[in-house]
């Protein structure tokens, strides 16, 4: 009986069979996290609405009908009831959870992008790092929200400027985040030998760098999530974001407060909206620092 042979693509199969992929454990770790399983469970909730908005609502959500005004909560026709100009609060839900979504991915994509950027080049170029700094110190020496609050006033009230001004109030918490991982990356010596090897800078940082600061920002994007959906419900609330017609959460609040006693659910349906939505961002950006930082899993 022959012994069985090895060749090198067998023996390179079998290498890949073991690897696991680096990011496994931490999906692991995550799913354990049974709180982080029900905010995921809300966030697809959340997606579902965006995507199916149009086949499972019945009602256009600007549409007016007086004749069936404040309509109270399971109301035939109306589960959720209608506002004081009899239109459907179901409908308005669902299609402010469209533009709450929007917005917050438009806002943090924009401000990982401002962020991201500032952040590698401040902590690799060290002569760039102190002009970079005195303008995150700059920005943050703002409230976020009298800074975006500042940034709507000048730009005008629109959802699109609330985007504009809840991205430039994440540039500075995201680039300390990505400087901080940039400055104790390259001094690592795989980073050390791309450059002796004469690897230009831009390759370094892109293919080198940045892939290994995709934890923090994972976690500073999902947790920025909640932030950005909150601002934008307060400016609308505010009235410096999303404009009568338009069924946005924070504005549907601000119009319904005027009818707190005769119909609660005018501000309550989309006070639970705002929560439930924040809440999921919050715990599924906890449970992803958890399952990332491995001081927190030592037992």
């Amino acid at each position: 009986m022959s012994a069985p042979t090895y060749t090198m693509e067998t023996t390179v199969k079998k290498v890949k069979k073991k690897k696991n992929h680096p990011f496994l454990p931490i999906i692991n770790r995550l799913l354990k996290n049974k709180l982080a399983i029900v905010g995921i469970l809300i966030i697809i909730l959340q997606i579902a609405l965006v995507v199916f908005a149009p086949l499972i609502t019945f009602h256009d959500p600007t549409k007016q009908n007086l004749a069936a005004s404040e309509l109270p909560i399971f109301s035939k026709g109306h589960w959720l009831g209608t506002d004081n100009y009899g239109r459907d609060e179901w409908s308005r839900i669902v299609y402010g959870a469209r533009i709450s979504l929007i917005v917050g991915v438009v806002a943090v994509g924009l401000g990982l992008l401002g962020g991201v950027t500032l952040g590698l080049l401040g902590g690799y170029y060290r002569k760039l790092d102190g002009i970079v700094m005195r303008i995150v110190d700059l920005l943050f020496s703002f409230p976020g929200i009298l800074l975006a609050m500042l940034i709507i006033a000048i730009l005008g009230t629109s959802l699109v400027n609330v985007a504009i001004a809840i991205s430039i109030w994440s540039i500075p918490s995201c680039a300390r985040i990505v400087r901080g991982s940039v400055l104790s990356i390259k001094e690592k010596e795989h980073i050390m030998a791309m450059k002796s090897l004469g690897a230009s800078d831009m390759r370094i940082m892109l293919k080198h760098i940045l892939p290994n600061c995709f934890a923090p920002i994972i976690v500073f994007a999902t947790m920025r999530m909640s932030t950005a959906i909150l601002s934008t419900a307060s400016l609308s609330y505010l009235g410096l974001g999303a404009q009568p017609p338009t069924p946005e959460w924070g504005a549907m609040i601000s119009q319904g407060q005027a009818y707190m006693w005769t119909s609660p659910h005018l501000t309550i349906v989309p006070g639970i909206a705002i929560m439930l939505t924040v809440f999921a961002f919050n715990v599924v950006g906890d449970a992803f620092r958890d399952a990332i930082d491995p001081n927190m899993n030592v037992q």
